[in-house]
């Protein structure tokens, strides 16, 4: 019974889109279709006219739709997807961080050093080294000191971030540059990590990072438009069709020339800052590529540096309780009025403090203005509060949450905060059991572009240390298909695109994923070695695995 009502359903999906005289330009046959679309989840065959989905369903009914000029493709039993949506993704900084020094996985000092020692040597005199993305917690804890690579840079000043965006290690140059000494006063909502001696280590954490960041020139127009093209060329390997950006850093108006040049190839829903809502020009671009209209701002800063705010002191340092980067007032205060004026609004919060008093935030505004869909997003929602997880749902608040950080950060945030705080961390089976929105992205370049790696975070849980085999915290686990949602579906949701993209409808944009095997019947612990055979946005190849 259920394969004939299977079968009528799809009969009908073709039925609506059948027009006379009518073929599509491509057919894709013999595959495996996840389409997003609970009304008809599998398909066998799909048809693509112009930039939009002519017709979904059966290999013979599809079939119909080939006339002399369609192009067709057996898919061989490979499975397709809807197109990735990574709805948190640093766009220039990411692509920034293909062209300048790659200090992610680095697991000793001496390598760390070594990479940047060898980076200098390819560049001029006096050029910054910045991104770098590194993880002390590789190499056992111990914070990068200026003195590790001041021999060899004395002639170009360095800031590179730890991974989490939060920390930078600045060497001497740098400092000379920022004017940063041994009596520098300490900077409200920023630590500047010293010797005993008073002098700076390099290491200057959240607010007091910007005394050097503020000192970097900007990037040029050539070199952020080359960081976008071989970020785009990078996400578009990954199977990644559309990218919520939030890096604020003047990427729009880049990819607004780009559009017009036709070399922009990846759909962009992009963020301005929360504090310059009065300053911001509302839907500047709004079309099928590149749209803005979303608002990101900040409540504190991360756990791996101890700024993310908790309820509670952290474990490992007991006078320590994380910072706020803005006052709630300011917060509520910028987030009414962009929300008065039909911006998006979207905060960083990652302490168990800073979600709840956000939520405060915004359920207070909800409370005292006209009722809309508002659709306010939480950035990480990554410690929670028990009683505040079915306030996502209450409220409608989005959860935009990134899972290869929670196999990323579960190596060592116990240390942190403790065990009976871990049970509600990276909570994304809790939020959509609460009925919850939940989003996923990547937050690139703090952790790789890769849904498939992404996925396979969220339903095992199996940390990078291979310490956790069975899952850490495995109560928080969720199913593929819950996994892929959050990548597709909701992703469309999260930046109100519901209508356009993120399931594969007749109607909806052709931005699809061909995959080397069925994600949904795989052995979860091999979803990470799963390929992109190539990726599709408006019904064209724009990633092709064996060019």
């Amino acid at each position: 019974m259920k394969n004939l009502i299977l079968c009528l359903i799809l009969l009908i999906t073709f039925v609506s889109c059948q027009k006379e005289n009518q073929s599509a330009d491509l057919v894709i046959t013999n595959a495996v279709i996840w389409t997003g679309n609970s009304n008809m989840p599998k398909a066998e065959a799909i048809a693509i006219k112009a930039d939009t989905i002519f017709a979904v369903g059966l290999i013979k009914d599809i079939q119909k739709l080939i006339g002399p000029n369609t192009k067709q493709i057996d898919a061989k039993q490979r499975f397709i997807t809807p197109g990735f949506i990574d709805s948190h993704i640093h766009l220039l900084m990411g692509g920034n961080s293909l062209l300048n020094v790659e200090l992610r996985d680095a697991k000793t000092p001496e390598e760390f050093s070594e990479r940047i020692k060898t980076f200098v040597k390819t560049v001029d005199k006096e050029t910054w080294i910045v991104e770098g993305n590194w993880d002390h917690t590789l190499w056992g804890g111990e914070l990068p000191k200026k003195e590790w690579i001041d021999d060899f840079t004395k002639d170009n000043p360095v800031a590179v971030y730890r991974l989490d965006g939060h920390m930078i290690l600045a060497n001497s140059a740098a400092l000379k540059i920022a004017g940063i000494d041994k009596n520098t006063p300490e900077v409200e909502n920023g630590v500047i990590v010293r010797h005993p001696d008073g002098t700076p280590t390099g290491i200057l954490k959240s607010e007091a990072m910007y005394l050097v960041l503020n000192k970097i020139p900007e990037l040029t127009t050539t070199q952020k438009e080359a960081a976008i093209h071989v970020a785009q060329e990078y996400l578009l390997s990954q199977g990644i069709t559309t990218v919520h950006d939030v890096d604020s850093l003047g990427g729009f108006a880049i990819a607004k020339k780009m559009k017009a040049n036709n070399t922009l190839k990846i759909r962009i829903y992009s963020a301005d800052p929360l504090y310059k809502w009065n300053k911001v020009k509302r839907h500047d671009v709004t079309d099928k590529w590149l749209k803005n209209g979303l608002l990101k701002g900040f409540v504190d800063g991360s756990l791996g540096s101890h700024t993310a705010a908790f309820t509670k002191p952290y474990s490992d340092k007991p006078e320590d309780s994380g910072l706020f980067i803005n006052t709630m007032d300011d917060l509520y205060s910028w987030t009414k009025q962009g929300d008065s004026l039909g911006f998006q609004v979207t905060i960083h919060a990652i302490g168990d403090k800073s979600n709840h008093e956000l939520l405060n935030v915004y359920e207070k505004i909800k409370d005292e203005s006209e009722a809309k869909d508002r659709r306010f997003r939480i950035e990480h929602a990554q410690h929670l509060l028990p009683e505040d997880i079915n306030r996502f749902a209450k409220l409608n608040v989005i959860a935009s949450v990134q899972p290869y950080h929670a196999i990323d950060d579960g190596r060592w945030a116990e240390e942190l905060i403790g065990a009976e705080r871990i049970k509600t961390t990276y909570a994304f089976n809790d939020l959509m059991s609460a009925g919850a929105t939940v989003v996923f992205g990547s937050d690139w370049p703090v952790a790789p572009a890769s849904p498939l790696y992404g996925i396979y975070a969220a339903v095992t849980r199996q940390t990078l240390d291979n310490k956790n085999p069975n899952g850490w915290v495995g109560k928080q686990k969720i199913t593929v298909e819950q996994a892929l949602l959050a990548y597709t579906k909701n992703g469309a949701y999260g930046s109100f695109d519901e209508k356009l993209k993120g399931t594969l409808e007749v109607g909806k944009l052709a931005d699809f994923v061909i995959l080397d095997s069925d994600i949904t019947i795989a052995n979860p612990e091999a979803i990470k070695d799963i390929k992109v055979l190539a990726t599709y946005i408006a019904g064209k190849k724009v990633y092709d695995s064996s060019l």
